[in-house]
């Protein structure tokens, strides 16, 4: 038998050393009981403080035990990934912790007919009311919004896109941009001292609805322009190409491409302007007694029920718990919102050939 068949048989040698599957699960479990360690010693009892100890010491300990045995370039690797996971568990357990405080707080009087009844004349410090008024305000001024942002914002978009190539393209931008970053509160003077200072209108939910334009439009104008552009243009030089016109290659082929994105950005702008409460105080004012019309006299809203109960409550009692009770109704709005975003973008996500 040759040299070079007895080397072929013989075990390769060139395979480094590994960590085994289960060394980061163990490490991180090592990490929490000092961390848990180190605070009862230190006398720490914010549960931040350990979990940022036993976050440093996770990372530490990946990049010295690796470090020994699989060499420093995979400890770097592993340090890498060490971090991205710290970052997303210090991001995940404020988010689950109000979560979670809202659910308990909030169930104490979520019912139904703390959904179907108003304050009418409840005092604050007396149990019972409802939020009825307040979903609907928020549903009618919301919706009003969304009506008018977003056939602007939508042709907008399109517009900036396939036609748009100038100096007012660039300006409107420009303004876009801008707009993205006013604070709500803004918004909410701008509309004040032109539809109520100056023109004599009084507050209602249509002078909230349209400071809650002012702040949705950006959105979905830039969430537009960007589904817009992920369009491939040769879906557009096909249509053209068979004589079709270009207004009508946006309406059937390149909206109904990108309709799913813009739907979700639709839905995110809506998310991000249902909790807004500056300009709801200061154009809409609230009222304790059902008013299903926007355009006249002052409305409720559920941002603004969730501040006037906290703030009269004083920190317990009643209005204490229809304020997180409230808080609740308005996480589980927003959230069917982002399902509902997520289902029409799915069902109207182009299909795939086989």
């Amino acid at each position: 038998m040759s040299n070079a068949t007895l080397a072929d048989k013989r075990p390769s040698t060139l395979r480094a050393a590994s960590l085994p599957k289960w060394f980061s699960w163990a490490v991180a479990a090592g990490s929490i009981a000092l961390g848990l360690g180190i605070s009862a010693v230190a006398g720490l009892e914010s549960s931040i403080q350990w979990a940022l100890i036993a976050g440093v010491i996770f990372v530490l300990a990946t990049f010295v035990i690796t470090s020994s045995v699989e060499g420093r370039r995979q400890a770097k690797d592993r340090v890498a990934t060490s971090l991205v996971g710290v970052a997303f568990l210090l991001a995940v357990i404020p988010l689950a912790s109000l979560v979670y405080e809202t659910v308990k707080r909030g169930v104490k009087v979520l019912d139904g007919y703390f959904l179907s009844h108003s304050m009418g004349v409840v005092a604050t410090s007396e149990p019972g009311g409802g939020i009825y008024h307040a979903i609907l305000g928020t549903l009618e001024q919301v919706g009003l919004a969304t009506a008018i942002s977003v056939p602007i914002g939508v042709l907008t978009a399109i517009y900036l896109v396939e036609y748009g190539r100038g100096n007012l393209a660039k300006a409107v931008t420009f303004f876009v941009d801008v707009m993205t970053g006013i604070p709500s509160i803004v918004a909410g003077l701008f509309v004040l001292s032109t539809w109520i200072l100056i023109l004599g209108m009084g507050p209602s939910g249509f002078a909230g609805a349209m400071a809650l334009t002012i702040l949705m439009l950006p959105v979905v104008v830039r969430s537009t322009e960007e589904m817009l552009k992920l369009v491939p243009n040769e879906l557009r030089e096909a249509s053209l190409a068979l004589g079709v016109p270009k207004w009508r290659t946006i309406l059937k082929v390149v909206l109904p491409t990108a309709i799913g994105g813009i739907t979700t950005g639709v839905m995110l702008a809506v998310a991000r302007i249902a909790g807004e409460t500056a300009p709801v105080l200061l154009l809409v004012w609230g009222s304790n007694f059902i008013n299903a019309n926007p355009f006249s006299d002052p409305q409720a809203s559920l941002p603004m029920y969730i501040y006037l109960q906290f703030q009269q409550s004083g920190g317990s009692g009643a209005a204490y718990d229809r304020a997180w009770a409230a808080s609740l109704t308005l996480i589980a709005f927003i959230m069917i919102l982002n399902l509902a975003a997520r289902g029409i973008a799915r069902w109207k996500a182009p299909k795939s050939g086989r």
